[in-house]
C-alpha cells in the first residue's frame, strides 16, 4: 500500500468518526492499520471507535495494542480501558487496576482521579471517593466538576452551617461566561448547592438553586439543537401503540430470559433490582444499553421494520443481546436488565424474548417529576417542570398499552406503597419474577456490588419514607407542576 493510500484511509477513518459512521470509521482504521501496524495512535483511534459500536472486547484489544505501539499519552489510554471495564462490563476491579496505573504514569492526570472516585462511590467506598477527588481539587483547585462531586459526598442531613454550602455558593458566582462549558459548569455546581441546601431544610433556597441548574443544563441542550419537543414525543409514543407488534413465527426459547425494569427516571427501579439482586438466585445488569443499540443499529426504521422480522434475525439479535448481558451479569435464574427508558422498546424485547417478564415502577407523580428536576440528568424533558409532567403522562400512557398487551408479563411496582409497607410488595415482586422468599433480600442495602446510578448512596440504606410527599417542601413553587399533571390526568 503506498503512502497516498494509506493517508487517504486515515483521513476517511477520521471523517466517518465524525459523521458517527463507525462500522465504517472501523474498517477504514483497519484497513490503515494492516499497512501501518505500529502507528499506536491509529490503534487508539480504533479502540474509540470500537466501544461506540459495542464491541467491548475488541476495543479492550485495541487499546492494548496502542499501548504496545507507544501511543501518545499511555495514561489516557489507560483510563479508556478503565472506563469500558467499570462503565460497560462492570469490572470494576480491573478498571481501579487501569485508572490505578494511569495515575502512576501521570500523577496529575485530573480526568483518571475523577474516573477512581466515581468508582469508589459505584462500589459505595465514600472515604477513598473522597480522598481522589480532594486530590483532584488539589491539582486543579477550581474544577466544578471535582468540587461538586465532593459535595455529593457529604452525609445528610447536613446542617445550616454546613461549610460545603459556603464553598459552593463562592463557586457558583465564580464561574464567569455563557458558552457551553460554563453552563455545564455552573449546572454541576447548581445541583450540587440545591442538594446539601434541601437536606439543610433551606427549601426556597434549594429550589432557586436548583433552577438556576435546570436553566444552565438547558441552555447547553439549546446550544446543541436539543430541545424537549412534546408534539414529537406524543407522535413516537402514538406510532408504538400504532404498531401492534405482529404475529412472529415461533422460535426456541428454552433459557431464561432477561428481567426488564423500565419506568420513569427516579421512580424506584433502582431499588427494585437492588432488592431482586439481594436473591440468591438473581444477578443484576443495571443500565445498559442493548435493546436500544439493538433498535437503532439493526432497524431502519423502528418499531415499523419488526414485522418483517424473521426467525433466523431474531435468533441472532436475541443471540447477540444475550451475548453483551452475559459481559456484565453472572448467570442466574433471574437476570435483569434495568434501564428506564427501556419502556420504549418492550415490543422489541417480547420479539426477542416472549417470556420476558417486565417490570414497571411507579411513584407519586409530584414527587417523581420534582426529583427528575433536582437531578442533573441529559434528558431534554428534565430541565422544565412541565415538559417532565408531560414526558411522564407519555410513558405511563405507553405503559398502559403493553400491560393491556401482555397483562401476565408486566408488574407495577409503586415506589410509595413499597416503602410505606415493604414485606408484601417485595413478595408480590419476588413472586413475579418466579423466586421464592426469602428474608435475606429485605437487607439489600447490605450487599455490595456496584451501583452506577443517581441513587448509589439511597439503595445502600435501609428502606426509608422521606422521599414520599417531599414535593410539599416546594408547594409554593410547583403551581404549574401541578396544573400540568391534573391536565394530563395524573392528579385529582
Amino acid at each position: 500500500m503506498t503512502d497516498t493510500t494509506a493517508d487517504a484511509l486515515h483521513d476517511a477513518a477520521r471523517a466517518h468518526e465524525a459523521g458517527l459512521r463507525y462500522p465504517e470509521a472501523a474498517t477504514a482504521w483497519q484497513a490503515y492499520l494492516a499497512a501501518r501496524p505500529v502507528d499506536g495512535n491509529a490503534w487508539y483511534n480504533l479502540g474509540r471507535v470500537l466501544r461506540r459500536m459495542r464491541r467491548l472486547d475488541d476495543a479492550l484489544d485495541a487499546y492494548a495494542e496502542a499501548l504496545r505501539q507507544g501511543a501518545a499519552d499511555p495514561w489516557e489510554v489507560h483510563l479508556n480501558r478503565g472506563v469500558i471495564l467499570s462503565d460497560d462490563l462492570l469490572r470494576p476491579e480491573e478498571a481501579r487496576v487501569e485508572l490505578e496505573t494511569a495515575l502512576t504514569l501521570n500523577p496529575a492526570y485530573v480526568p483518571a482521579w475523577l474516573n477512581l472516585g466515581n468508582l469508589h462511590e459505584d462500589q459505595g467506598r465514600r472515604e477513598p471517593a473522597r480522598d481522589a477527588y480532594q486530590r483532584a481539587l488539589a491539582l486543579r483547585p477550581d474544577d466544578p466538576m471535582a468540587l461538586s462531586r465532593l459535595a455529593g459526598l457529604v452525609p445528610e442531613p447536613v446542617g445550616a452551617d454546613e461549610p460545603m454550602i459556603g464553598r459552593l455558593r463562592e463557586a457558583v458566582t465564580a464561574v464567569r461566561g455563557q458558552d457551553v462549558s460554563a453552563m455545564l459548569d455552573r449546572a454541576d455546581l447548581g445541583f450540587a448547592l440545591g442538594r446539601l441546601l434541601d437536606s439543610s431544610g433551606a427549601y426556597d433556597e434549594a429550589f432557586a438553586a436548583y433552577r438556576l441548574a435546570n436553566n444552565a443544563s438547558a441552555a447547553t441542550g439549546a446550544g446543541r439543537g436539543v430541545r424537549y419537543d412534546r408534539a414529537a414525543t406524543e407522535a413516537v409514543v402514538d406510532k408504538l401503540i400504532a404498531i401492534a407488534p405482529p404475529p412472529l413465527p415461533p422460535i426456541e426459547d428454552d433459557g431464561p430470559a432477561p428481567v426488564f425494569i423500565c419506568g420513569m427516571f427516579r421512580s424506584g427501579s433502582t431499588l427494585a433490582e437492588r432488592i431482586l439482586a439481594a436473591h440468591s438466585q438473581a444477578s443484576a445488569g443495571g443500565e445498559m444499553d442493548l435493546l436500544p443499540a439493538i433498535a437503532r443499529n439493526a432497524f431502519n426504521p423502528f418499531p415499523e421494520a419488526l414485522a418483517v422480522l424473521d426467525a433466523d434475525s431474531r435468533r441472532k439479535l436475541r443471540d447477540a443481546y444475550l451475548g453483551g448481558l452475559r459481559e456484565r451479569v453472572a448467570p442466574a435464574l433471574v437476570m435483569t436488565d434495568k434501564r428506564p427508558d427501556n419502556i420504549l422498546y418492550l415490543s422489541l424485547a417480547k420479539a426477542l424474548f416472549p417470556k420476558a417478564k417486565i417490570i414497571h415502577t411507579v411513584r407519586d407523580p409530584m414527587d417523581n417529576c420534582l426529583s427528575v428536576y433536582f437531578l442533573h440528568l441529559s434528558m431534554a424533558y428534565a430541565q422544565d417542570l412541565e415538559d417532565t409532567a408531560h414526558w411522564l403522562a407519555q410513558e405511563r400512557r405507553l405503559a398502559a398499552h403493553w400491560k393491556t398487551l401482555w397483562p401476565d408479563d408486566v408488574h407495577t411496582v409503586d415506589y410509595d406503597a413499597l416503602v410505606a409497607d415493604p414485606e408484601p410488595a417485595v413478595r408480590d415482586l419476588l413472586a413475579f419474577c418466579g423466586l421464592d422468599w426469602e428474608p435475606g433480600v429485605m437487607d439489600f442495602h447490605t450487599r455490595g456490588g456496584p451501583v452506577r446510578t443517581a441513587s448509589v448512596w439511597q439503595v445502600r440504606e435501609p428502606l426509608y419514607q422521606r422521599s414520599s410527599g417531599r414535593w410539599r417542601n416546594y408547594e409554593a413553587h410547583l403551581g404549574g407542576l401541578r396544573k400540568a399533571l391534573e391536565g394530563h390526568g395524573l392528579i385529582d
